[in-house]
């Protein structure tokens, strides 16, 4: 740790008239990557073994609900679900499951079988399209949407299983219709509504304007919104008086990283996402990043983050996903430099013996608190502490000679140097 404070070393625009801390009491994390995740069209199906680990590191990095799938949708979806529940049991995870499935009894019951089976409460994630495009494909009326979701949130409250009302097109959706669904969800015993940006079409303003609508409606029932218990509803339809607020984004517009921070910062107490951003189309909010930055925010006090690339790796191997090069935090670039300008800079605050500073200097992100490191590389924009910097790090002595021979050959390159190349000219007659 540098001697000197971070306040000395960098001035942070970011806190510049912050109105506080982004994160009320009780916000929590929902990881949608075993479900949402996986309905994209390029990912293959993790194997049951592969979900169980996933469940493992969400549970390490601090996720506190995982929505593990659909069980209404066939026998392996419901067999998965019951094996991951049962593991959550097993080695006493921290972590809650949901399932996921519309508002149509047929896949509600599944659900209530699966909770009696493994003895623990599922939390009910039950959507319907809401917005005026979606109701004109379905040929649904106002009508059809408050008695469909009536009904499915009428079976999954008597089964005592605690239910969050989706309203998918969230963003899109009028606000009448909406406050119509909601009023009626909560009225039949839901105590949480998730707002979705199913097509990634909120910019940072929608969220605010439909969060501070939410909000008013759930006042204006005389309720205050929160982080509720995990009980369901009452018997007699009503709640305890919390209702939850949800945040589920998608990134069509590139939006949807941002879109949850500030969801959090407008009042949702739990906000969505899934690995690398792996979803519909082009994906969801990136939960790894939704968690880096809380933490670079100072918001996630305590909480290890250094599992965080582990998680994602995971993910990418079991849904034979490919991790862009220059992806943030995880990426294979992402500390990685062989500027010159940029690699002396590091090396000299390790000189220093500042292992702090050197991972700050050219950083916005310190690797080291997310469990890598920085990595000097050598290529054709390189400079003599490059080569100095490589060969000292694998044990040979930098002479001018050598770091002079090793400088010519990435000069006359287009690319940075591998390993074997350079040991090629390391280990060549002088």
């Amino acid at each position: 740790m540098s001697a000197i404070s971070d306040d000395e070393l960098i001035f942070d625009w970011n806190v510049v008239n912050r109105r506080g801390r982004l994160l009320a009491t009780g916000v929590t994390f929902f990881d949608e990557t075993l479900r949402d995740g996986i309905q994209n069209p390029s990912v293959t199906d993790p194997k049951t073994a592969d979900k169980l680990e996933l469940i493992h590191l969400m549970d390490e990095i601090g996720i506190h609900v995982a929505d593990i799938g659909l069980p209404g949708s066939g026998k392996r979806n419901y067999d998965d679900v019951v094996a991951i529940c049962q593991e959550i049991d097993r080695a006493k995870l921290k972590i809650r499951p949901a399932v996921a499935g519309r508002t149509v009894v047929s896949d509600i019951t599944p659900m209530i079988d699966i909770a009696q089976k493994v003895g623990m409460p599922l939390e009910v994630y039950t959507f319907i399209g809401s917005s005026p495009i979606r109701q004109l494909a379905e040929a649904w009326d106002v009508e059809t949407l408050v008695r469909r979701s009536a009904e499915a949130i009428d079976v999954a409250v008597k089964a005592g299983l605690p239910v969050c009302y989706v309203t998918e097109d969230t963003t899109r959706s009028r606000p009448d219709v909406l406050a119509t669904l909601f009023k009626n969800a909560i009225d039949h015993g839901a105590t949480r509504l998730c707002l979705s940006d199913t097509v990634g079409h909120a910019t940072p303003d929608g969220v605010r304007n439909l969060l501070q609508f939410t909000k008013s409606v759930i006042a204006g029932m005389g309720l205050r919104h929160g982080s509720p218990s995990m009980g369901a509803g009452a018997p007699d339809g009503s709640t305890k008086g919390t209702i939850g607020i949800d945040w589920h984004g998608h990134n069509d517009r590139g939006f949807a990283l941002e879109n949850a921070i500030w969801a959090l910062e407008f009042g949702a107490d739990r906000v969505h996402g899934t690995a690398l951003g792996i979803g519909e189309r082009v994906g969801n909010a990136q939960m790894e990043l939704i968690l880096m930055n809380l933490k670079l925010l100072g918001e996630l006090e305590g909480q290890d983050t250094t599992k965080l690339v582990q998680y994602c790796e995971t993910a990418a191997r079991a849904c034979h996903w490919q991790i862009p090069i220059n992806y943030p935090l995880v990426g294979r670039d992402a500390f990685r430099t062989s500027t010159g300008v940029h690699a002396a800079a590091i090396i000299k605050a390790e000189q220093k013996g500042d292992a702090h500073l050197a991972d700050r200097i050219y950083s916005g992100v310190p690797a080291g608190m997310f469990g890598r490191g920085q990595d000097i590389c050598i290529g054709f924009m390189s400079g003599a502490s490059n080569e100095a910097y490589w060969l000292k790090r694998r044990g040979f002595e930098p002479s001018k000679e050598l770091i002079d021979r090793v400088l010519a050959r990435a000069k006359q390159s287009d690319h940075i140097l591998s390993d074997e190349e350079v040991l090629a000219v390391v280990n060549a007659p002088a």
